[in-house]
């Protein structure tokens, strides 16, 4: 092993043991690395031995290769983390990222279904009597799968890994391990502790740990499956199915709780945002709705600024 490659190892090491970083992070991490890696190559230098101008070579590549600033940044911050720990590990004598700048992100706004949507999709989340037994389970899936991502927010990777036992009982919060092992507590409203009650009776034969099991009872459902059942309740609904995933249906749940006067602050806490400014973006939504509002009905909207300034 090269020890570009065993610096490497010990980055992801730390990565996972320090931090709880996720096996999809990791990867991502592996993936970035390689391809700084790769650009060094070809100008004489590993990752081991790179330069700040080497570096600023490997940024321009992307660019060249059209990725989006929020790649480029996002790929930027695994380098600084892996040169500042080769730093403090005493691997390095500098850190030759340091004084790199990261592009500016795009900011775009999150997409998100009207409170008329979300309703049309829950009621799509039902089979006729003479529909068979898989089908009525399809349907019993897909409603407490969404009752419970628009009714507390959940990201799909929290949803899927829920234990079979977490909604037991009469409570009222539910307790969910978000990104980098971060707990947190959210509300569960009646009719999604209901959806998930009948789910359980259904698949009481199925002796899975999950709340929502795999064709495999042993494992979770995976992040495809659930795409298909979402992909075929949004056709029943009357809904384009480009503009439905888990995670609209979280921006739905985080815009609808701005909408009905929530608490920017708590709405932090509910969705797990480590950074407040994360969930700022919600703010922006806001305000694009209040310039529709404006324009369609104001009598000298056309005539007049709205006065609406980011």
């Amino acid at each position: 092993m090269s020890n570009a490659e065993g610096c490497v190892e010990l980055f992801l090491e730390m990565q996972a043991a320090e931090r709880a970083a996720a096996p999809n992070t990791l990867l991502a991490y592996q993936a970035d690395l390689a391809s700084c890696a790769q650009s060094l190559l070809a100008v004489g230098q590993t990752l081991r031995t790179a330069s700040a101008d080497g570096l600023r070579g490997w940024l321009a590549d992307l660019s060249a290769q059209a990725q989006s600033r929020r790649t480029v940044a996002r790929r930027l911050s695994c380098i600084k983390q892996f040169y500042l720990f080769l730093l403090r590990e005493g691997l390095r004598a500098d850190n030759p990222a340091e004084h790199l700048d990261s592009p500016r992100a795009e900011q775009a706004l999150p997409r998100f279904l009207s409170e008329s949507e979300v309703l049309a999709l829950l009621d799509a989340c039902v089979e006729p009597e003479g529909a068979s037994p898989a089908k009525k389970r399809r349907a019993l899936v897909a409603r407490a799968a969404l009752e419970l991502l628009y009714a507390s927010g959940l990201r799909i990777s929290e949803l899927l890994v829920l234990p079979r036992q977490a909604l037991a009982g009469d409570q009222r919060m539910l307790s969910v391990r978000g990104k980098g092992g971060r707990e947190r507590l959210v509300p569960l409203s009646d009719s999604a502790r209901q959806a998930a009650s009948a789910l359980v009776q259904a698949d009481a034969g199925l002796n899975s740990p999950y709340l929502f099991p795999g064709r495999n009872p042993a494992r979770a459902m995976t992040r495809q499956a659930f795409d298909r059942i979402l992909h075929d309740v949004g056709l029943k609904a009357g809904l384009e199915p480009a503009r439905l995933s888990p995670h609209v249906l979280r921006h739905s749940f985080a815009t609808h709780l701005l909408a009905h006067g929530a608490d920017l602050r708590a709405l932090q806490m509910l969705l797990g945002h480590a950074d407040i400014a994360t969930t700022q973006i919600y703010t922006h939504v806001q305000t694009e709705r209040l310039r529709q509002v404006v324009a369609e009905h104001h009598p000298l909207s056309a005539s007049q600024n709205t006065g609406l300034d980011d």
